[in-house]
């Protein structure tokens, strides 16, 4: 669950919230609430296409106790970003464009974490799934101490089409993932590149490895079978600054 300073509640708050722009996470409705105060907000998540559940009330009571009124808000820490706005930015800036992927990356402070090195690091954004990625909120920014207000963040529907798009713009898109052949040093990250985290459990999805151009591993040598993610992310990310700066 969210923190305390990451939700809104009550029906009339929501909607305000919605309206003035807002970047609402989710959005948990009682179920069987009506009204016409109720169907004013169906039609406002619908307008800014703001996804909702249908939750017990205990849900809802679980978060706050207070006159929720059947609803709650889960509001994102940060402003997302278009990605194709941010990445003609990058081209128009005269930079080597350097994208981050996370492919199912779900822990907050890996997340946190993940953020950290990148922006340390010059990466020029970062991109998530709407769904199945870890949310943004209040301990994500935490962890990532700050990061998360200066990287831009794109949050996109359709994470394939999204990696395709990179592709197609000119990036090439390196998969990390511990079946490959090669080790992360033979990469050539000098070029416009897109790195691909996957979660520790399922790695990258196979839909986006059948569109890669090239896929690495970091050598494994102790007893313990992988790295945790952010360690491997700071990793790749180093090896391209590394490499650049040459």
């Amino acid at each position: 669950m969210a923190g305390k300073s990451d939700f809104l509640f009550g029906i009339r708050s929501v909607i305000e919230a919605i309206n003035s722009g807002k970047e609402i996470e989710k959005v948990l409705v009682k179920k069987g609430l009506r009204g016409e105060l109720y169907d004013e907000l169906l039609e406002t998540m619908k307008e800014a296409n703001i996804s909702w559940q249908s939750v017990p009330v205990e849900r809802i009571n679980r978060a706050t106790r207070k006159n929720h009124q059947g609803v709650i808000a889960f509001v994102s820490a940060i402003t997302y970003q278009d990605l194709e706005n941010s990445l003609i930015q990058v081209f128009e800036d005269g930079k080597n464009p350097l994208v981050l992927v996370l492919d199912g990356v779900t822990d907050i402070r890996n997340m946190g974490a993940i953020a950290r090195s990148a922006e340390c690091a010059g990466v020029d954004m970062i991109v998530i799934p709407e769904k199945g990625g870890a949310p943004i909120n209040a301990d994500a920014v935490k962890t990532s101490a700050g990061a998360l207000q200066h990287i831009p963040v794109c949050r996109v529907k359709n994470l394939f089409k999204a990696v395709d798009y990179l592709k197609k713009s000119g990036l090439q898109i390196v998969v990390a993932t511990e079946k490959a052949r090669d080790n992360y040093t033979k990469v050539d990250f000098s070029v416009p590149t897109a790195i691909v985290m996957g979660a520790e459990d399922k790695g990258v999805s196979a839909q986006v490895m059948k569109i890669s151009d090239a896929d690495t591993k970091i050598p494994i040598v102790g007893k313990i079978s992988s790295l945790n993610v952010s360690v491997a992310a700071g990793i790749l990310i180093y090896e391209a600054v590394r490499q650049r700066s040459l």
